[in-house]
């Protein structure tokens, strides 16, 4: 093991986490942002809307990374306005990884910011336009402090989607070494080389880090259950 780790190259670890701290920021954001307004529909938009926003949650990853590279190829017209209006390039860069990330884990923040949106007592929303607050500020002081466990499970689920993603970032970001190849990408690659000593290191980081998210998700609903039933 020790002579592994010294003919390790760290980069896919490193790109994975930064990867899946920016993916997971936006996907915060907007996820609760998209929550925020669907819940605003009639039944009939809300469930168009919401069939829209969850699709890549039930699409492969290879599918909307299909769709990604239709989008920011510089060969449509979107992705090269992009790059002569912005410089900004999303095939086969870092960019690439990130927007990969964030649309496959965008769901799942979204669903769980919406679920938990609706479970907020509608009388403590009353209560704050009774006292002549404006509806941000009975969203951002009532609504989202209420509803912060199941934000933070969202987040939490968020982030472990966004730095196991593969599918969709191969397809869009493809596979440079200390540029694309997050720990995913590498097991995949560490494999078709044969290097299953790699590959297996890889797998190791990847099943540790997943064991920390469930066991953070865990305490979440703990907590949640905790506070929610009264227990000591």
């Amino acid at each position: 093991m020790g002579e592994l780790l010294k003919t390790i190259d760290w980069s896919p670890l490193y790109l994975s986490l930064k990867t899946g701290i920016v993916a997971t920021v936006l996907t915060f954001f907007l996820g609760i942002g998209a929550a925020r307004q669907i819940m605003k529909l009639n039944n009939t938009a809300k469930a168009i809307a919401d069939g829209i926003l969850t699709l890549p949650l039930v699409l492969p990853p290879t599918v909307a990374g299909f769709f990604l590279l239709l989008i920011f190829s510089l060969r449509r017209p979107f992705g090269r306005y992009l790059l002569e209006n912005f410089d900004i390039k999303m095939v086969q860069t870092w960019p690439g990884c990130v927007m990969a990330a964030f649309v496959i884990a965008f769901p799942l923040m979204y669903r769980n910011a919406r679920a938990a949106f609706e479970q907020v007592d509608v009388t403590m929303i009353q209560a704050g336009r009774t006292l002549g607050l404006s509806e941000s500020k009975i969203f951002w002081k009532i609504v989202v402090p209420i509803a912060a466990p199941g934000l933070a499970s969202g987040t939490v689920l968020s982030f472990a989607r966004a730095i196991g993603e593969y599918g969709a970032t191969t397809m869009l970001a493809g596979n440079i070494l200390g540029k694309t190849r997050t720990v995913s990408v590498a097991i995949a690659t560490e494999v078709t080389a044969g290097n299953w000593d790699t590959a297996g290191f890889w797998v190791l980081v990847i099943v540790l880090l997943s064991f920390f998210i469930v066991a953070a998700m865990n305490i979440i609903s703990g907590k949640k259950i905790k506070n929610g039933s009264g227990w000591a």
